[in-house]
């Protein structure tokens, strides 16, 4: 039976170094591509005729769901002010959704189930939101860690623990990502190893990888939509330090 986790392993498509220093173009740097050029083509198609006519297509109308989306959840979870961090947030949105699902067609690489890129996506986020606070507020960005109204006898005990959970934020946020889409994936190829061995017999567990496929499909939106608000909350304690 072939090994399920080999799906994950990182291997050069044409090697490189400089300096000593492995720069080989993987996997992994092909599925980042992938997503990255299908991303741009989705819109560049999608906005090609905007001005074309008074009704829009349906990948115009898709689109502008996604758009309207990803816009409301940073008005409900970042309030006032929020919507100048619309780019930066639909990016990463798109970005994480993308690469979801180009891991789930055939032979394909699936990048956010390696914990060194769902951690770097979570420390860039982490990083942005915390210079952003303190660009915004200076020293006081700092009163995050003690919560308004709670009793100062408290805050040598709640300080302590705000600043873990606001530290964990990158590790909570990357290991969700990367868990997830890790665990489905090898699901599939164990239900995909059992049809295989199994011949004819094989129909049920292929049944049952189509199923699982469907289910992948919509954790790889949902993992995408989580990130990203999360990502709109994190925003409004830099924003409004709540």
């Amino acid at each position: 039976m072939v090994d399920p986790l080999h799906q994950f392993v990182i291997s050069p498509i044409v090697k490189m170094s400089a300096g000593g220093v492995d720069l080989s173009f993987t996997n992994s740097s092909l599925a980042v591509v992938v997503a990255v050029l299908g991303i741009w083509i989705l819109f560049a198609w999608g906005t090609s005729g905007i001005n074309s006519g008074m009704v829009p297509s349906r990948l115009q109308a898709a689109l502008e769901i996604c758009y309207n989306m990803v816009l409301d959840l940073l008005d409900n979870n970042t309030g006032e002010g929020g919507r100048r961090y619309f780019p930066f947030v639909f990016s990463l949105f798109f970005f994480i959704l993308f690469s979801n699902l180009v891991g789930i067609i055939p032979y394909m690489f699936t990048t956010t189930s390696h914990i060194v890129v769902t951690f770097a996506l979570a420390g860039m986020v982490f990083c942005v939101i915390t210079l952003l606070g303190f660009m915004l507020h200076g020293v006081k960005f700092l009163g995050v860690f003690a919560p308004s109204g709670a009793p100062k006898f408290l805050l040598p005990l709640l300080i302590p623990i705000e600043m873990i959970s606001y530290l964990s934020r990158p590790i909570s946020l990357s290991v969700r990502l990367f868990a997830n889409m890790m665990a489905g994936h090898t699901v599939l190829k164990v239900f995909a190893g059992f049809a295989a061995m199994l011949g004819v017999w094989g129909i049920f567990p292929l049944f049952i990888n189509v199923l699982l496929t469907g289910f992948e499909l919509a954790i790889a939106i949902i993992q995408s939509y989580v990130f990203t608000i999360l990502t709109c909350v994190y925003l409004r304690d830099a924003v409004h330090l709540h």
